[in-house]
């Protein structure tokens, strides 16, 4: 079994429970952590023996395109779609920042992290 991870995808996107954030956006960042079955990749150094870092990001840029209003959310949304789109994902965690939040004070982010434990349970 091998963690691929996929870090630091940033995006500016339209997330927020407040108005000015779902028409002005703000930046985020994502880190994305699957568990694969990397054996035959190993052996072979064939894509299509892996899953392909490519489409993955595609997957969470999608997602992250999408509107919401609570980051919690988004980071569901992607790890159903991961599962559903890379069926050898037999886990998976993500981390979505927002950077800058409009929270009143001076801060560099606040974070959501939810694991595939925490939408298959």
């Amino acid at each position: 079994m091998g963690m691929i991870s996929i870090e630091g995808m940033e995006f500016f996107s339209y997330h927020g429970h407040f108005k000015e954030e779902q028409v002005i956006g703000t930046r985020f960042l994502v880190d994305l952590f699957i568990q694969v079955d990397t054996g035959k990749a190993e052996q072979s150094d064939k894509l299509q023996d892996t899953v392909n870092y490519l489409s993955v990001y595609e997957v969470v840029k999608k997602e992250m395109e999408q509107k919401s209003h609570l980051l919690e959310n988004v980071a569901h949304r992607i790890l159903v779609v991961v599962h559903e789109q890379f069926p050898d994902v037999t886990d998976a965690e993500v981390k979505i920042s927002k950077l800058n939040p409009p929270l009143g004070g001076k801060m560099d982010r606040v974070c959501v992290t939810l694991s595939s434990e925490d939408i298959y349970e």
